[in-house]
């Protein structure tokens, strides 16, 4: 306990959550509470029960009648810099590779400012869609840009954060995807990989910070690049990240290049385990399902990426039915251009249904992605569920909208089925972050308009 969790004469910090229409616990017996409620103290939860059930007061009481609640959202896939270039003519109508090609000229233009600003300007979207954790991949370092700049931002904005190093290293004279002018010199990367975890990353239990180290993809570094970076991350124990078999030609580079799936590559370099986890995974075959089934690997689920780029359907149902962690993720606000978790999560029931029938995927099942799977997927027993000893992370939605208008027999399921709703509340370690819907630690009309003015600089620089 630090001492910015006492009040100042010593005594535990309260917070009371009472009369909940429904508390959705997503614990282990997945309890879907009636007036409800948590006592929380020092950012950690104590009690969850009826609000009968709970202590009656508390330093800050919130009375959360005509509210759902549960745990916060996690998000385990995105590149928040790309909420500068959403929606770009030049890329909207591309599948990966090309989506790539025509993007990697503007993000060469990338300066410190335009990390900060755009990872703010994700994360007030993120977090007033119901998320609390998330990661982000960063991946190009153009112009003294640093991961400092994203780590800097979420401490200012409040976010529980997975901050991942990623890199390229592999550019187009070696045969790689990315312009050389926005890939580093491997010595360097790891050089600065460990920087950051050794400045950043907290392995303790409710850390607010965590580091990741996350080579970009198969076509953008080497591998060599891929066997330093597992022997690094498992020597500081910190996790892996990359992106695999996202399209059908991400799978024929592997073959061509490698003489091997995206799979079986991950498999020779070591990354696979309970510490890894892997963006996408759309074309994963039946061989690559039961290798991360038996050694725990994760998959970050992105649908409304994988739909903007067409990419294809990922076999979630398959992969859950066979024991892989499968978390959700929204992926860069260009290969989706938004970054709304409860969206997200709608879309997730909906595309697999498209692709597997009507009961792939179930409105819990899609909650539980986005919570428990997520926490699975990021290596966290803390979070992901509200019981006694997780992080006070939890977020309330207001029924009273017109959008639940008709959809009350059901709430939890309405949350999903119906339009995706903004957060009423979001406390985050035991912290309001958002209050009666409105962001309480940034000030969104500044952060959206320097950020506009930032992007038409990026893309007039790139012009």
């Amino acid at each position: 306990m630090t001492a910015t969790q006492r009040n100042t004469h010593g005594k535990r910090n309260t917070m009371l959550v009472k009369h909940a229409d429904v508390l959705v616990t997503m614990d282990d017996a997945r309890r879907e509470l009636r007036d409800a409620g948590l006592y929380i103290e020092d950012g950690q939860i104590v009690a969850v029960g009826t609000t009968a059930e709970l202590p009656q007061t508390a330093d800050e009481v919130l009375d959360l009648g005509g509210h759902l609640v549960m745990p916060g959202l996690i998000n385990t896939h995105h590149h928040m810099y790309q909420t500068l270039t959403r929606a770009l003519p030049a890329a909207q109508n591309a599948e990966l590779f090309g989506w790539l090609t025509s993007l990697y000229k503007v993000w060469a233009h990338l300066t410190p400012e335009m990390i900060e600003v755009s990872t703010l300007t994700a994360m007030a979207e993120l977090l007033l869609s119901g998320c609390t954790t998330s990661s982000d991949h960063l991946y190009l370092y153009p112009n003294g840009c640093r991961l400092d700049h994203s780590i800097e931002a979420a401490q200012r904005i409040g976010m529980r954060f997975h901050a991942s190093r990623g890199s390229m290293s592999v550019g187009q004279r070696d045969g790689g995807l990315p312009p050389d002018a926005v890939v580093e010199r491997e010595a360097d990367i790891l050089k600065d990989t460990q920087r950051v975890i050794e400045a950043y990353h907290d392995e303790g239990r409710y850390a607010m910070l965590r580091v990741v180290v996350a080579p970009c993809s198969p076509f953008s570094v080497s591998r060599d690049l891929m066997r330093e970076s597992a022997v690094l991350a498992r020597h500081y124990r910190v996790s892996l990240h990359t992106h695999l078999a996202e399209n059908i030609n991400d799978v024929a580079y592997s073959r061509e290049k490698f003489g091997m799936t995206p799979a079986q590559y991950a498999g020779d370099l070591g990354w696979v385990g309970r510490d890894v986890w892997h963006a996408h995974c759309v074309q994963l075959d039946d061989a690559g399902i039961d290798l991360f089934a038996r050694t725990g690997t994760g998959v970050a689920h992105c649908p409304c990426s994988n739909m903007r780029l067409a990419s294809g359907i990922a076999p979630v149902k398959r992969m859950r039915l066979a024991g892989v962690p499968v978390g959700l993720g929204v992926d860069g606000s260009a290969s989706n251009d938004g970054s709304h978790m409860v969206a997200e999560v709608r879309q997730a029931l909906l595309l697999q249904r498209v692709g597997f029938g009507p009961d792939a995927m179930t409105a819990r099942d899609a909650l539980e992605i986005a919570t428990r799977g997520g926490a699975a997927v990021l290596g966290r027993e803390d979070v992901g569920a509200l019981a006694p000893g997780m992080a006070a992370d939890f977020v309330s939605f207001d029924l009273r909208q017109p959008a639940f208008a008709g959809a009350l027999s059901d709430p939890v399921a309405a949350l999903v089925f119906c339009a995706p709703s903004q957060v009423a509340h979001s406390v985050i370690n035991g912290r309001q972050v958002v209050k009666d819907g409105v962001l309480s630690t940034v000030e969104l009309g500044p952060l959206i308009e320097r950020h506009n003015r930032l992007a038409r600089q990026l893309t007039e620089a790139a012009a």
